[in-house]
């Protein structure tokens, strides 16, 4: 069993998916080729193999006009979809995983992978976020990409049982729910007495810890502003910004400032290496996942605050997240977007925590059966337990 695996990134939520992933389905004995950008980081104990000769997104150097920054990312996606099908062809791949949908630009690139559809070749994707309601320049440009997205596909693969949007109807697409694995970061290095030292958090205070990308949806303004009620709570926010359609991290210092908190928030804005990220956690008493109503998808952060066994204060739209959250007991519920909620739910998380089903929700929960259900539905394997 062959199989080319895309990833059009080298960092964040969906690489470090797509390394698990991989080498689950290596473990099964797949042959894992990775098609992917030449800063995707290895040695890491991959078992599939990197094939780095995909063109990074982001330009070299910083493109002054909005025009030109449009060309050079259309021109990056079409060069690289075109690489994208010559690999297929030239390795002589008939089974073929997107680790991710993507419908940004698709009836420019769609076209070849259709062809090799029709010429046999089965291609199935993770369909991270469901709901594609993030308009790309006009709506019917918008309707007509995300049904090319879907176009070539036989495989969709969900985190939650939904009724994909695909515009038009493809009879030949099949959606399965898999598992979202727990990401396998490393161990800390140093002890929570030592990091909080470190970041000047007192030992025997509650410590919220708000790790990765720091963007609107994730409602840490609102986090902030509860944090008001309740003197006790220091928070980490720790990640780099997001794009300049975001808000800066200076408006969040700010408010801080304003409500009268900021001496109870540490900023650790970097890239945060899985080292780092381990100490953090070890150190951090619950993992803030505050998203807004807008969020319908897995959440990566959820899965490495699982790794330590950290529970969330979380919220977010109907999705995955929230029946995981539910489902497991894995941290306290509250309404998105509601500062009310929010300072409630963390008045709950200091006064009655939650006990997580850890055991019930690693077993049911693994990249194994998630290896396990693709290769069923790709190759029409089946192996025994």
């Amino acid at each position: 069993m062959k199989l080319l695996y895309h990833l059009p990134v080298s960092f964040g939520g969906l690489a470090d998916y797509a390394h698990e992933q991989a080498n689950a389905l290596a473990d099964l004995g797949v042959e894992v080729h990775l098609l992917c950008p030449p800063e995707f980081p290895t040695g890491r104990g991959e078992r599939y193999r990197p094939v780095k000769i995909l063109r990074d997104m982001r330009p070299p150097k910083p493109i002054p006009s909005r025009a030109l920054k449009a060309v050079h990312y259309t021109r990056t996606m079409t060069d690289n979809f075109r690489t994208f099908a010559q690999q297929i062809v030239s390795g002589n791949f008939k089974h073929v995983l997107m680790g991710s949908y993507m419908e940004y630009l698709s009836p420019l690139w769609a076209y070849r992978l259709r062809k090799l559809a029709r010429n046999g070749v089965v291609f199935g994707a993770v369909v991270h976020e469901p709901v594609r309601d993030f308009v790309f320049g006009p709506l019917w440009w918008h309707r007509h990409s995300i049904a090319a997205g879907y176009s070539f596909l036989r495989e969709a693969f969900v985190h939650e049982v939904i009724e994909l949007d695909t515009v038009k109807q493809f009879p030949g697409l099949r959606t399965t729910v898999i598992p979202y694995g727990t990401h396998q970061f490393p161990p800390a290095q140093v002890d929570r007495a030592t990091t909080r030292a470190e970041h000047g958090i007192p030992q025997d205070s509650p410590m919220l810890l708000a790790f990765g990308h720091i963007r609107d949806n994730k409602n840490l303004d609102l986090a902030i502003r509860a944090m008001a009620d309740h003197p006790r709570v220091q928070l980490v926010i720790a990640g780099k910004g997001q794009a300049a359609s975001q808000k800066p991290i200076e408006f969040y210092q700010r408010l801080a400032e304003e409500v009268g908190v900021a001496d109870r928030c540490r900023w650790v804005v970097e890239y945060i290496s899985e080292e780092n990220a381990a100490n953090l956690f070890e150190a951090a008493d619950a993992a803030l996942l505050t998203y807004s109503r807008t969020f319908r998808s897995a959440s990566g952060v959820l899965s490495v605050a699982a790794n330590y066994r950290k529970f969330c204060l979380a919220s977010a739209g109907a999705g995955s997240m929230a029946s995981l959250v539910t489902k497991y007991n894995l941290g306290v519920w509250v309404e998105p977007d509601d500062l009310k909620s929010l300072s409630a739910g963390m008045g709950q998380w200091l006064s009655s925590p939650p006990v997580p089903d850890w055991d019930r929700y690693f077993a049911e929960n693994s990249w194994n059966l998630n290896a396990r259900i693709i290769l069923n539905r790709l190759f029409g394997a089946s192996l025994p337990d």
